[in-house]
């Protein structure tokens, strides 16, 4: 189930209403000029009960467009973001940081969030630490192709998500608080006299102590499907169980309840909301 990397969409050779896009020709995201005429509107609405750090990447391995909106930023209780995404974005990710301090000037590394940090600080130019719930997508620039996107559960757990569509394509989520409840040796922070942030994972947690040759992790002897059932993997039916819906193994690509498409003819745009209601 939980390997060290990357979901479905990461891998993928390619759903709420909106306001109206922004009447503007066009705009420039280095390295790429898109076209607002053909951007989706994505919103990224914070309704838990404190303030979160939401975080946007792209990695560059599977394409160059980037959405129009900075690496991350501060996000109060019920507050929203808006910022257009061109249509052909690949392999991006939108994920939600807890407990972050960015104080210090040298110290902007994973380390400033207690959930999802990641090297920048604040603004964002990589992926985000575990635990972390992401929020994935590749999108199709043309009408014959989809969009596919899901809520990946392989970097651990640390906030409630949905995803939904202007389309009212297949909402993908994980809206349940695997946190309150997380199993005692993947409890994030380890630390009792903290409240618990995070929910990681078996893998992340290096409970067999070799992660380049794990079960947990789904790698070396037990990098294949055969090599890696579910059943192996520890505390496994903790996160499918508590969220069906959520890609929870390296080798869920394939399934239908986690990985979810919307047809590129609908121009869809997209809601995030952190700590959704049930």
């Amino acid at each position: 189930m939980f390997i060290c990397g990357g979901a479905s969409v990461l891998n993928t050779n390619l759903s709420s209403s909106h306001p109206r896009r922004p009447n503007m020709r066009s705009i420039v995201v280095s390295p790429v000029f898109f076209s607002l005429a053909t951007a989706r509107l994505f919103t990224v609405y914070n309704a838990c009960p404190f303030t979160i750090w939401p975080a946007v990447w792209t990695n560059s391995s599977y394409g160059t467009a980037v959405p129009l909106v900075e690496g991350g930023w501060e996000a109060p209780t019920n507050t929203s973001k808006q910022f257009a995404v061109p249509d052909n974005w690949a392999a991006g990710r939108i994920w939600g940081r807890r407990g972050c301090d960015f104080s210090n000037p040298e110290r902007q590394g994973p380390d400033t969030c207690v959930t999802g940090g990641c090297t920048g600080g604040l603004n964002c130019t990589s992926d985000g630490a575990a635990p972390t719930t992401l929020a994935e997508w590749t999108l199709s620039p043309t009408d014959d192709r989809h969009d596919y996107y899901d809520v990946s559960l392989l970097d651990g757990f640390d906030l409630p998500i949905r995803i939904t569509s202007s389309a009212e394509c297949p909402a993908a989520e994980c809206a349940a608080d695997l946190v309150a409840s997380c199993p005692q040796p993947l409890r994030i922070p380890t630390d009792q006299n903290q409240p618990a942030q995070g929910c990681t994972t078996s893998c992340f947690a290096n409970l067999d102590g070799n992660p380049g040759n794990s079960t947990n992790c789904c790698t070396g002897q037990f990098a294949s499907q055969g090599s890696c059932p579910w059943s192996n993997i520890a505390f496994f039916d903790y996160f499918r169980e508590s969220c069906p819906g959520a890609y929870a193994w390296t080798f869920d690509g394939n399934n239908q309840n986690v990985l979810k498409t919307c047809s590129g003819a609908n121009r869809a745009d997209y809601t995030v909301t952190f700590c959704p209601p049930a």
